[in-house]
């Protein structure tokens, strides 16, 4: 296995420690309405991605599966990393609805992993798909238009 493949798994690892943190203790909570348009626009977006990028296509570690294709519509059409921004909004929607400290530095650790593994994986698009380095160029990673 190549250093970038274990790191990548590695950084895979780290986001879903990081999630089970930031969702743990699963104590009831009463969620206010900021919070719960973050859960709900984290659902459509995560949907929305998953609807654009076909299961047999869709890889949860940062490299393109040999026989995948590069997916430019739907929500790519707006971001390059659509899947990590609806991970994004999710984890923003757990700490705004239990607003503890513990949660946001859960939320900027999974940031930080999450524009690494977005790093990671581009370097392998850009080798893997000859069409990437332009798609990048017009295509913002995160955030439409911003970043």
């Amino acid at each position: 296995m190549s250093r970038l493949a274990l790191a990548g798994r590695f950084l895979v690892a780290l986001q879903f420690a990081l999630i089970g943190w930031l969702i743990w203790p699963l104590t009831p909570q009463t969620w206010s309405p900021p919070a719960l348009a973050l859960l709900a626009g984290s659902v459509v977006l995560g949907l929305w991605t998953l609807f654009h990028n076909r299961p047999g296509n869709f890889n949860i570690r940062p490299e393109p599966k040999t026989r995948g294709s590069l997916v430019t519509g739907g929500p790519y059409r707006y971001m390059r990393n659509p899947m990590y921004s609806a991970v994004l909004l999710f984890a923003a929607a757990e700490v705004l609805a239990y607003g503890d400290l513990w949660k946001i530095a859960c939320w900027f650790l999974l940031a930080l992993v999450l524009l690494a593994k977005a790093l990671l994986e581009e370097r392998a698009l850009h080798a893997h798909f000859p069409g990437y380095a332009a798609y990048a160029k017009r295509v913002r990673r995160f955030i439409p238009g911003v970043f």
